[in-house]
């Protein structure tokens, strides 16, 4: 009865999401949130229309989550894992709107649900997750106004595009990027229409109130964006950039390369010719910018719907044997990249596993942002040690008495370490970390009047000369964690003028983000 009113394709895309929605409800369960989760859950705790690093979006899932009293690991994962079956959910329309059915949906959505780079994402709570859907969502509304050449879908790119940058400013490099490719094809009319107009009078109305909070903040997307091209852009290089380009994707090279032909010199894919030209403009534009190499993951997406299309076109009508072939060839292809991708395996089984392919040409996964291999990758090392610090400093403060912890301040180095002590004390009465980084520094008091600190960072010198006693009370053991080694420290009896340095500290970092004469 079932397959009388479902289309097959349907079937199968409905199989692609539970076999999505499964893979990630049984991977990284040993494996502890990523340090920007913290950050993003303290976020929840603090509502604005933005964040020093980040806009709103993302702020208020975790409102939402810590509303509903659902932050325990599973439902935060559980976020970007059904970003990641929306997205399924798109390229089975996208297939649907070039024309293609059930092989089409099957090599189209293997192409996703088996890619690494998504598959990564999607275990992550960051807005990663999101803004590639929402990539995904914009091109699927590109193709609905190309190929009905209607301008009314103006109007839905404005609203999502508005919803897009709360979540990712880089939703602004693929609009940059549409228009351009637009205006180089006979589908530039589309620009002559009121709908434009409205789009973005809608979109504007969308992100201004992220746009006057930033400029009351003094543009922190600006200062945050200066730091990440100081210390993390400046060792991208083009070279790097473009091969990254075929390795992330390299199981469905074979898809996405034929939806890239199909839109640029197919006489088929001519009507969507723009979303190829939308798909090399962005390029330029991260090149241009020194963007990392993962920014441009969004744009593959619909590269596989048309690919699945294409492939179902051109060869599987002549050589149908190929249909179980590619079929197998995604699936093969990945397994080897399985663990880098999902965290599968233990941190010890990891780092075996990542020493014993580095010679096959994998050791890219190894590399951090400083540039260099390591023994894990870099989310994986920064998804474990956090519980370890919470239970130490929640210990340390649960061992002085009540008294002394009302005097108590905690303190931490940097956001995550700072989060990952809010979500594991919050429960046993820990007050909020106070932090220069990240958002924190937002949240942090004005000036403090305790006399007992709680101290959170490898430098010691600097607080021992404020502090007569600085005593360490533990450390981070966990041998796979960024933060390994980093000690505790619980500081009395405060000398030097301690406050006043910290209220003269404080007032000057955030001056950085206060707009001259707005309080």
């Amino acid at each position: 009865m079932i397959s009388k009113t479902v289309s097959p394709e349907w079937m199968v895309l409905a199989m692609l999401v539970l076999i999505k929605l499964l893979i990630h409800g049984f991977a990284g369960g040993n494996y502890e949130l990523h340090r920007d989760a913290f950050l993003y859950l303290a976020m929840g705790d603090h509502p604005a229309f933005g964040y020093v690093s980040v806009p709103p979006f993302t702020g208020l899932l975790a409102l939402i989550l810590n509303q509903a009293g659902s932050d325990g690991v599973f439902w935060v994962r559980l976020l970007p894992a059904l970003a990641g079956a929306a997205s399924l959910l798109v390229i089975g329309l996208l297939v649907r709107e070039f024309g293609g059915r059930t092989w089409a949906m099957w090599i189209a959505g293997l192409a996703f649900l088996l890619s690494p780079a998504f598959l990564r994402s999607n275990v992550l709570f960051q807005p990663v997750s999101f803004n590639q859907f929402f990539w995904l969502l914009s091109a699927y509304f590109m193709v609905r106004m190309l190929k009905t050449k209607h301008p009314r879908y103006w109007l839905h790119l404005g609203i999502l595009w508005g919803v897009a940058f709360l979540n990712k400013y880089s939703i602004v490099f693929l609009a940059l990027g549409f228009v351009i490719a637009l205006a180089l094809t006979p589908a530039r009319g589309l620009f002559r229409s009121r709908y434009l107009l409205y789009g973005a009078l809608a979109g504007l109305a969308i992100t201004t109130p992220n746009l006057i909070w930033q400029y009351a903040h003094n543009w922190p997307v600006i200062t945050h964006m200066r730091t990440l091209h100081e210390t993390q852009l400046v060792n991208v290089n083009i070279t790097d950039f473009l091969m990254m380009q075929f390795l992330m994707n390299f199981h469905a090279l074979a898809v996405w390369l034929a939806g890239l032909i199909f839109l640029l010199f197919l006489k088929a894919g001519k009507p969507y010719r723009a979303l190829g030209y939308t798909f090399l403009a962005v390029l330029a534009i991260l090149i241009l910018l020194q963007g990392k190499h993962y920014y441009s993951l969004g744009l593959y997406t619909p590269l596989f719907a048309a690919g699945g299309f294409a492939l179902e076109q051109v060869l599987f009508q002549r050589y149908r044997f190929l249909k179980p072939a590619i079929a197998a060839s995604l699936s093969l292809l990945i397994l080897p990249l399985v663990p880098f991708s999902l965290p599968v395996l233990s941190l010890e089984q990891m780092v075996a596993y990542g020493k014993a392919t580095g010679s096959y040409g994998l050791e890219g996964a190894l590399r951090w942002e400083d540039g260099r291999v390591h023994s894990l990758p870099q989310d994986y090392a920064d998804m474990t040690g956090w519980q370890e610090l919470g239970v130490k400093v929640t210990q340390t403060y649960l061992s002085l008495s009540p008294e002394e912890q009302a005097r108590c301040m905690v303190y931490a180095e940097n956001y995550g370490e700072a989060g990952a002590i809010r979500y594991y004390g919050r429960q046993f009465g820990l007050p909020e970390p106070v932090s220069f980084s990240d958002n924190f520094l937002l949240w942090a008091p004005d000036s403090i009047r305790g006399d007992i600190l709680i101290y959170v960072n490898d430098e010691v010198e600097e607080i021992s000369y404020f502090f007569s006693d600085v005593r360490p009370v533990g450390r981070i053991n966990d041998p796979f964690a960024r933060e390994s080694g980093l000690p505790v420290y619980l500081c009395r009896a405060p000398r030097n003028g301690f406050d006043q340095f910290y209220q003269a500290k404080v007032a000057e970092l955030k001056a950085e983000y206060q707009q001259p004469g707005i309080r």
